[in-house]
């Protein structure tokens, strides 16, 4: 009786006209014996669709790609994964660069009064940034709320007789609302626009202090493995008696622009900053490249030229080349 339920349960559809006939027929015998035997035939000519996701494996699952873009996995982009899931993220790049030579260090605040500090050529550079969301998908729309800080130094290791002391940290908080956008424009994804309040200080006394404030407005563009960030800045005014570096847009002008590309966990990236202007015409070049030695550390190759690498020096060009290693998320 077991079998005879277990076979008519299956779905009519997966039997032909001729398949149901027989197990009519097989019902009708009264033999024990030989009704068993009907329906073990029926069985064994019937076929079983397990379903499409029966002979997906682990493995198989495991192998699929994941394709999500730098800025999607940057900026939590897919509606379709968890987003929201951690607690802290990366922000911009997260490097420690033991061997930094600048070729042309600015030696010239620290041989203020009676105070002859020395400046060493080597020395240590280090970034680390992070990021917070602070309220996701404002008021139901493709809008988040983040918070960011970015904390650069630039440290003396190598400088033993003077206790190898910290040259300069720039601290860099900023809030930011960044709209998830679904555009398409000439071939290019237009991912992501952002604007924000930024503020950017070395935390010091004069005649050291640097500081200033920012509303800026980001524009991040895909085409494939491709990024660029179109990045732009407006200074807020301070007083004279405050401002302790009143001619900083004449070095940082007013934006930059980032690009990175990604090959075989390879980032390459290219920033360009420039003031714009026919005169005095000043700006910053800085050349990256990543090399994947983990999942999520590789070794990093850094060149910079030009003007603004810290507030310290932002008006004394610098020459530098690093290398050290940076943590991935491109992956």
């Amino acid at each position: 009786m077991l079998c005879s339920l277990m076979l008519l349960s299956i779905p009519e559809t997966t039997l032909s006209a001729a398949c149901r006939h027989t197990l009519r027929d097989c019902f009708r015998i009264e033999d024990d014996q030989e009704r068993l035997g009907c329906y073990d035939e029926i069985a064994r000519e019937t076929p079983f669709d397990a379903g499409p996701d029966a002979e997906q494996t682990d493995e198989a699952v495991e192998s699929v790609p994941d394709n999500d873009s730098y800025l999607t996995k940057l900026w939590e982009l897919d509606d379709n994964k968890p987003r929201g899931k951690y607690a802290v993220m990366m922000h911009r790049s997260n490097y420690i660069l033991p061997l930094a030579y600048n070729s042309s260090p600015n030696r010239e605040p620290y041989q203020v009064g009676s105070s002859r500090e020395n400046v060493e050529e080597m020395e240590v550079k280090f970034q680390l940034s992070l990021k917070v969301k602070l309220w996701q998908d404002i008021v139901g729309k493709d809008v988040d709320l983040w918070f960011g800080y970015t904390q650069k130094s630039f440290w003396q290791l190598y400088d033993f007789s003077e206790s190898s002391p910290f040259r300069e940290t720039n601290y860099e908080p900023e809030v930011l609302f960044n709209l998830r956008t679904h555009f398409r424009l000439l071939g290019i994804d237009i991912r992501t626009i952002t604007l924000g309040l930024n503020h950017q200080s070395n935390g010091r006394s004069e005649p050291y202090s640097r500081s200033w404030n920012r509303l800026v407005g980001n524009l991040g563009l895909e085409r494939g493995t491709f990024t660029l960030l179109l990045k732009t800045w407006y200074r807020i005014p301070e007083s004279d008696d405050k401002d302790n570096n009143p001619n900083i847009d004449a070095y940082m002008g007013y934006g930059e622009l980032q690009s990175y590309y990604i090959w075989k966990k390879h980032r390459f990236g290219v920033m360009l900053r420039n003031n714009l202007r026919s005169g005095n015409n000043r700006g910053a070049v800085q050349l990256d490249w990543s090399i994947p030695l983990t999942d999520r550390v590789g070794f990093y190759i850094q060149y910079f030229n030009g003007y603004g690498e810290s507030l310290l020096d932002y008006d004394r060009s610098s020459n530098r080349i690093s290398l050290g290693f940076i943590l991935s998320n491109w992956n």
